[in-house]
């Protein structure tokens, strides 16, 4: 879209957000004995100090209440065994000081996820969020007293995040009154889509570590398109900082360094296409130098970094860079209710904190100084729970109005006979397209965890059937809702597992040899001892095979026995056809993914609308039962 055409949608979006038939969406209260009595307690935290730091990561384009199911598989290696985010059920509640049975249990864990998903329903949802973010604020005294931050991952995720090319997420956020956010698959979006988000967004995108490439410093093209969007992305000529490194914000009259640091690995795990000028990378040494720079030349009260690096490399970055107070996380997507307390290389302390996913909690840090000094911090994460939330009027009505735009080419800016493009939906609002029942769920479906996901087995099903294909692979996002059992999968649902800009389906022909290859290199990506060789997703899901896996042994010495759902074991010499989706190095011809999957459901409910899944790709597990980053385990534990 041009800009002027993004700042029309969303005027247009926004025409008649205040009138009579723009109702909240449930009555708060109705249908939770729980809420009633507690929800003022639960979310009473008077600011203890002078300001107030609000945190929301990996959104993932969530826009309504979701049920999310916290992983029961969450493998620590190397230092990271047995520290948090690494403890998962019981453990994790127990290091946290958090009781069985309880709605923390809930928000936390993946323990009885049904029965405490009907007890105390869903979570997130920006109208609930916003407000939360507004009685925090209030009770810090106001919100000049306080900064709210987003850790990334926040424009991607949901049927209307893609259609509208984020801008439904930029104005949601501005609604929210983000002040500062960071980026990851925000990148996914072509670069002058996201320089165009960018210029709406009425905070700061910032990232220390995102570059210009040199090529693109001495081209008139992109110097042209930066300046058309108000010099977003060349920030900085000489260094070549794309986005500002850092902004200096006050919060009661404290003055705060907040640095950004983008997804290190964005260039491996998404396509560059999207992103031909700019490069990534951790860049320690630069936010080392920066630390020190910040600390001589500003002077600031505090210094944070809102970063999507995921928790273990957060945590070994503040251990290595001196002179940050505290971190807020984002890209692991754990939901860790208290911060771990780093040393770093001069002595100093950081909190490192991550705040989860589909704006399931609300970080919360305390900052007290004296002397322009840090004297105490206090943090408590927040769950966000629909029933104990009443909807924010603004923010319920804006959703309302966005949910009734039409999908058309003049939207979404796509031509007939492109994939992303389907004709059938033209004319139907967008709410009507997600809303649609698809099937019933036989089990609980869900995504997050190290190892394969029901939700994953859906995904690996459906390219299997629609290539006729021996195996399926699909990427170890940890992004995805969650559909409880018993209740109707929609086309929402399908579109949160998949909904991203390169959702192209394919099938090719590989060797076992290279199968087990691609299983290790993933493998190792998850396991490496270094956090700094991690990817911060999880293992690829494989549809069709079963295998096993050793976490701890070394690259290539991982995977073994490994064989056909018809217990034929996988033959290096011989080639299979494998099924797949959002390809990094191209484009492929195939179907869009969501359009597989809805397929896919169609046909293989049952006449009682019930979709049954006759086998779960589990891998049996080796090496592992001692450590507690798992618990009830689906599949083997060797």
């Amino acid at each position: 879209m041009s800009q002027i055409d993004r700042r029309t949608f969303i005027k247009l979006l926004s025409m008649g957000a205040f009138g009579a038939g723009a109702a909240a969406s449930m009555p708060w209260l109705m249908n939770n004995a729980y809420a009633g009595s507690h929800a003022e307690d639960f979310y009473k935290l008077p600011m203890k100090g002078d300001a107030r730091i609000l945190h929301i990561t990996d959104v993932h384009g969530q826009l309504k209440p979701v049920y999310f199911r916290e992983p029961n598989v969450n493998l620590g290696v190397g230092d990271a065994f047995g520290r948090p985010p690494h403890v998962v059920g019981k453990g994790l509640l127990k290091e946290m000081g958090l009781e069985e049975d309880s709605i923390e249990a809930y928000a936390y864990t993946y323990l009885k996820f049904e029965e405490y998903a009907k007890k105390y329903g869903r979570m997130g949802g920006f109208s609930h969020i916003k407000t939360l973010l507004d009685q925090l604020r209030e009770q810090a005294g106001g919100q000049d007293k306080t900064l709210t931050v987003d850790g990334g991952d926040l424009w991607q995720g949901s049927g209307t995040s893609l259609w509208t090319r984020g801008v439904d997420m930029v104005e949601a956020s501005n609604i929210l009154g983000v002040d500062v956010m960071v980026g990851h698959w925000e990148f996914t979006y072509p670069e002058e889509e996201l320089l165009s988000n960018v210029s709406l967004f009425k905070g700061d995108f910032i990232g220390q570590n995102v570059r210009v490439k040199e090529d693109a410093l001495f081209g008139d093209e992109y110097v042209e398109m930066t300046e058309k969007y108000d010099g977003n992305g060349l920030y900085d000529e000489d260094s070549g900082h794309a986005f500002q490194p850092y902004v200096i914000k006050e919060a009661n009259g404290k003055r705060i360094a907040v640095i950004g640091q983008a997804f290190p690995r964005t260039a491996n795990a998404n396509p560059p296409e999207f992103f031909p000028d700019w490069s990534f990378g951790l860049r320690e040494d630069d936010m080392r130098d920066l630390v020190k720079k910040i600390r001589a030349e500003d002077k600031p009260d505090a210094v944070v970094l809102v970063s999507h690096n995921g928790m273990d490399v957060d945590i070994k970055m503040a251990e290595q860079v001196p002179g940050m107070d505290a971190v807020f996380g984002g890209h692991t997507h754990d939901g860790i209710p208290q911060p771990v307390k780093v040393k770093d290389a001069e002595g100093g302390t950081c909190l490192v904190t991550n705040a989860g996913s589909n704006g399931k909690y609300i970080g919360v840090m305390d900052f007290g100084f004296d002397e322009g000094k840090v004297k105490e911090i206090n943090y408590k994460m927040l769950p966000v729970f629909e029933n104990m939330l009443p909807a924010d009027k603004e923010m319920e009505a804006y959703l309302t109005q966005m949910r009734s735009t039409k999908y058309d080419e003049k939207i979404i800016e796509s031509r007939a006979e492109d994939r992303h493009f389907n004709k059938d939906r033209v004319g139907k609002t967008y709410d009507e397209i997600l809303t649609e029942k698809l099937a019933i769920a036989d089990r609980t479906l869900y995504r997050r965890g190290n190892f394969m996901g029901t939700w994953d087995q859906v995904l690996c099903n459906a390219l299997r059937e629609e290539y006729d294909a021996d195996i399926a692979m699909s990427a170890g996002v940890r992004w995805g809702t969650t559909t409880p059992e018993g209740e109707w999968i929609t086309m929402e649902d399908v579109m949160t597992q998949c909904s991203m800009t390169y959702g192209e389906t394919y099938a090719n022909e590989m060797t076992g040899e290279a199968l087990m290859n691609v299983l290790e290199q993933v493998a190792d990506n998850l396991f490496d001892p270094d956090p700094y060789l991690q990817s911060g997703g999880d293992m690829v899901r494989v549809g069709g095979m079963d295998y096993t896996i050793e976490p701890g042994n070394k690259l290539y010495e991982r995977i073994t026995e490994a064989r056909l759902d018809n217990g034929d074991p996988i033959d290096p010499k011989k080639t299979y056809k494998v099924a797949g989706w959002a390809v990094v190095n191209r484009t492929p011809e195939g179907r869009m993914m969501w359009d597989v999957v809805r397929d896919y459901l169609l046909k293989n409910k049952g006449d009682d609308d019930v979709l049954k899944l006759e086998k779960i790709n589990d891998p049996k597990l080796i090496g592992v039962s001692d450590n507690p980053g798992i618990a009830d385990y689906q599949g083997e534990l060797g």
